[in-house]
């Protein structure tokens, strides 16, 4: 079902699973693209994928990976703080503790959520 245009393109929060299921297996969450995937259809839709500040920041406070504190300093806040600025949410399917945190959170600030890549509008290319 096609919706009509967007009149400018959105911020939208790519959300899914990451460390679920992976009992934190570096190999296994790198198998884990899928969020990283959609981020360019979204682009191409004119939208702003939004996702993965976490990491980064993660990286250069010294984080040595999913286990240690300084990960959860930035992994769930970044994402909390990028909702205040983001239009809507993609939510990808599986099994995501922190995703469904996301979607409760947009839900609650009345953002739309989006469970298909196919149900997000395309912006408006002008």
């Amino acid at each position: 079902m096609n919706s009509p245009a967007l009149s400018k393109p959105l911020l939208i929060l790519v959300a899914g699973p990451y460390r679920s299921g992976t009992g934190d297996d570096p190999a296994k969450m790198a198998a884990l693209h899928r969020l990283e995937a959609v981020s360019l259809p979204l682009f191409r839709k004119g939208h702003i994928p939004g996702e993965w500040l976490a990491l980064p920041l993660g990286k250069q406070a010294g984080s040595a990976g999913v286990q240690d504190p300084i990960y959860d300093e930035f992994a769930y806040p970044v994402a909390e703080r990028l909702l205040a600025h983001c239009d809507a949410v993609l939510r990808l399917d599986g099994a995501s503790k922190g995703a469904d945190q996301d979607v409760a959170l947009a839900k609650a600030r009345g953002l739309p959520v989006y469970y298909d890549l196919a149900e997000v509008p395309a912006a408006d290319p002008a």
